[in-house]
């Protein structure tokens, strides 16, 4: 257990997001149970791990999807990695254990002509004579622009789209905590998106968040055109603009370490997602 905190701390040091943290503290605490906490790390060997791994699938009596065997693996690897990079024991003992890749299905994204009906119906919420609705497009042009997460696009204060020179717009992304200082980034605008944040602030009088709602709402939002829109085959959410924004900005040729700055993401977790949309782009 003292292992599992100096752990927990190099992991905190390194930048690892909470959910990570999480479910690699909860797969070490099963191991220590299933080793019953009386096993010094350094008798632990590869047939004990190959034997918890077995027990997890299938005497432990709870689902273990190949996600979650395969994150657990993960943590196995990631931890005594770690723990025989330090000194404290002689040899990894999951170092000779085969990662079990899961299968998740690659994303959802938008075709070229879903996106343009996509951006046309939410210019229709624009300006519509009745009663115009600037946040569509403005939410929607920020996303497919930026392709920022849904908890990015909660915390955007007013302040962090800059329109002092109109024609070139930036979009500024900043996290508070210092780990998570890899994601900070500035992203440009198009000049397009100028009016519609204007007349924005001008109808909702947003004080100090740019979207003052809930993320659920923005969800709504999203959803709502994107039925207006007529686009069935998939739902339009934070998630798929995300991804149709990676992939348009990869086939445009933007390079791979572009792309990954813009994402906020870590070389780590850029692996994966660069499969994914190497993927998509062939498909």
């Amino acid at each position: 257990t003292d292992a599992v905190t100096a752990f927990n701390n190099y992991m905190v040091r390194k930048g690892f997001s909470e959910n990570t943290m999480k479910a690699f503290r909860n797969d070490l605490k099963i191991l220590i149970n299933f080793l019953d906490g009386a096993t010094p790390l350094h008798r632990i060997t590869t047939q004990h791990l190959e034997e918890f791994l077995e027990w997890l699938q299938f005497e432990r009596g709870k689902p273990c999807s190949a996600k979650t065997l395969a994150r657990r693996i993960t943590t196995l690897k990631v931890f005594f990695g770690w723990v025989h990079g330090i000194h404290v024991i002689g040899t990894d003992p999951a170092e000779p254990i085969v990662q079990m890749p899961a299968k998740t299905p690659l994303p959802n994204v938008l075709r070229d002509d879903e996106i343009g009906r996509l951006v046309r119906t939410a210019q229709d919420y624009l300006w519509d004579r009745n009663k115009p609705d600037a946040r569509p497009y403005l939410l929607i042009s920020l996303l497919l622009q930026s392709g920022m997460k849904k908890a990015e696009c909660a915390r955007l204060l007013i302040t962090d789209i800059d329109i002092s020179r109109p024609q070139a717009p930036e979009l500024r992304i900043q996290y508070a905590e210092e780990r998570h200082a890899h994601k900070n980034r500035t992203l440009p605008l198009t000049a397009t998106i100028v009016p519609s944040f204007q007349q924005y602030l001008d109808q909702y009088k947003p004080e100090q968040f740019l979207f003052e709602c809930t993320p659920r709402n923005l969800e709504y939002v999203l959803d709502e055109v994107g039925q207006r829109a007529d686009i069935k085959r998939t739902q339009v959410g934070f998630e798929t603009l995300r991804w149709t924004c990676a992939l348009r900005d990869y086939r445009t040729g933007m390079s791979e370490e572009q792309l990954r700055q813009k994402m906020g993401l870590s070389k780590i977790s850029w692996r994966e997602t660069r499969e994914k949309i190497f993927q998509l782009a062939n498909r």
